[in-house]
């Protein structure tokens, strides 16, 4: 068995190279594994990396070092290679999707806890060809995370205060409904326009907002919140319950899907599409469920759904 570390070297405030090469040593010490370091250059080249080594055959366990974009690129090299399995050590700035685990999130730091740990198949969204692991969102979210990294370097914000500020910005200078056309399965939504279409597999995003509190990863279902156009006022009374889960509260313009196929359609290419938060533009896109799709290993006894609430 290989185990590989894929190092995103840009990730977070500070340089964790050293870090990391010092966990891979210990592995390689103290239980004579097979350890490689890889250093990432540029985007996509973590999802080239483990693309190559796990189509080679043979078992191979890799550790995804950075943060949640590092994660989506592993994910998406390995998807579907029975021989690969995946894990995270988290050295990024918001690490949503270790907040799936709960309490055990900080087990992942190190990787004795993760080396040896038992492996189970997790969903994926696919979208447009490309797969995610926790939320896809389009809509004026999506314009939120995209304007994120505009405030992340700021040092009196953490994940979730470059989140907030650029909530703020988007809500007081840009709109906050687009119209669009928009099918859930064989059924096409009479609303034309709409603030937030929130595609859930895992729970959290945008620094911890948590928008359907009963998404699973291993529960073979896509909840999919459907956000309409509201007023400022209306989405200033939304956004708080809205990041904790509570979209119940606003039955009058949120409702939460289980369709394994979503679509959403513009006249204009201007459907900000976010996955694990690395943000891309079209006209059409097509979310899809990738049932069992990726092999993940953590800590024993650890859960994705940990912090599920049904």
């Amino acid at each position: 068995m290989r185990h590989i570390f894929i190092i995103n070297p840009a990730a977070g405030k500070s340089d964790s190279r050293q870090r990391i090469y010092q966990m891979a040593h210990g592995l390689r010490e103290h239980h004579d594994l097979d350890v490689e370091c890889m250093l990432t250059r540029s985007p996509g080249h973590a999802t080239m990396l483990s693309r190559g080594i796990a189509s080679q055959g043979g078992g191979v366990r890799f550790y995804a070092c950075g943060g949640d974009g590092t994660v989506n690129e592993v994910a998406n090299g390995i998807a579907g290679f029975e021989n690969a399995a995946m894990s995270v050590v988290p050295i990024g700035t918001g690490n949503d999707f270790l907040k799936n685990f709960g309490d055990d999130a900080a087990k992942f730091s190190d990787p004795e806890n993760l080396w040896n740990g038992p492996a189970e198949k997790l969903d994926l969204i696919d979208c447009n060809g490309r797969q995610c692991l926790t939320i896809a969102c389009s809509g004026v979210d999506a314009r939120i995370a995209r304007d994120v990294h505009k405030y992340s370097t700021t040092p009196l914000l953490d994940g979730k205060g470059s989140y907030i500020a650029s909530l703020i910005v988007n809500f007081l200078f840009k709109g906050i409904g687009s119209h669009w056309t928009v099918t859930m399965g064989k059924e096409v939504l009479e609303a034309k326009d709409f603030a937030v279409v929130a595609v859930c597999n895992g729970r959290y995003y945008g620094g911890g907002f948590m928008p359907v509190a009963e998404a699973g990863m291993t529960d073979g279902v896509l909840n999919t919140l459907v956000v309409k156009k509201v007023s400022r006022a209306q989405f200033a009374r939304f956004v708080g319950p809205y990041g904790k889960g509570g979209y119940r509260q606003f039955p009058q313009f949120a409702t939460c899907y289980t369709a394994p196929v979503i679509r959403i359609q513009s006249e204009k290419n201007d459907i900000v599409t976010c996955l694990d938060g690395e943000c891309s533009t079209s006209s059409d896109v097509t979310f899809r469920l990738s049932n069992k799709k990726l092999n993940f290993f953590g800590p024993t006894g650890c859960s994705p759904d940990a912090t599920r609430r049904i």
